[in-house]
């Protein structure tokens, strides 16, 4: 799930609509994203820190186009409230193995919307004495509400259109797709993003 976007009881009526971001995009985006971190952390040894589930293809292709020795963690993350909107309040499910005091941490995230997650994450992240904390964006929304500063890197400007595909689904479904999709009632019919 993208964290931000519409959980839980999405409804079996939506599908994948109109490709807004293909798999060529997205793969030649990912190698300039790989180019700049390895320019960028040159002699050291970053830990990418994935956030579950939608993170993981974008990380592990991420991965693969960084040119140094990189490590990984994960971590899972929950916000509560109804399907549509969030609460306000994020829990981690899953916490992270390693040690990131005196590391150079990258959090890579699928997308960024309201900034809630990513807000929580780096307060959290950053409590534990890293010598290094950046963002890297897969998707960020052109309507976000976070710190311009704190996205050091991202991959594209999207609208507010719910979207699957690449790591990102609905009720856990369309992660595999190869690019990205808008979401779609089975009619047709966009839906509405509301956040």
């Amino acid at each position: 799930m993208g964290h931000d976007q519409l959980e839980g009881d999405a409804g079996p009526g939506l599908v994948p609509g109109r490709t807004l971001v293909s798999a060529e995009q997205l793969a030649e985006r990912v190698a300039q994203l790989g180019a700049e971190i390895t320019v960028d952390y040159a002699g050291r040894s970053p830990l990418l820190v994935g956030v579950l589930k939608g993170a993981f293809m974008f990380m592990s292709d991420l991965s693969r186009v960084i040119d140094l020795p990189v490590e990984f963690d994960f971590m899972a993350v929950s916000s509560y409230g109804h399907s549509t909107r969030s609460s306000g309040v994020v829990r981690i499910v899953k916490d992270l193995d390693l040690d990131l005091a005196g590391r150079d941490v990258i959090l890579v995230e699928d997308i960024v919307d309201s900034g809630l997650t990513l807000n929580y994450l780096r307060r959290n992240l950053l409590a534990r004495n890293p010598a290094s904390l950046e963002v890297c964006a897969l998707l960020v929304r052109e309507d976000h509400s976070v710190d311009e500063s704190i996205l050091r890197y991202e991959g594209f400007r999207i609208p507010g259109e719910f979207v699957v595909g690449y790591g990102l689904d609905v009720d856990q479904r369309y992660r595999n797709l190869p690019d990205i999709r808008v979401v779609e009632q089975a009619s047709g019919v966009e839906v509405a993003e509301a956040s």
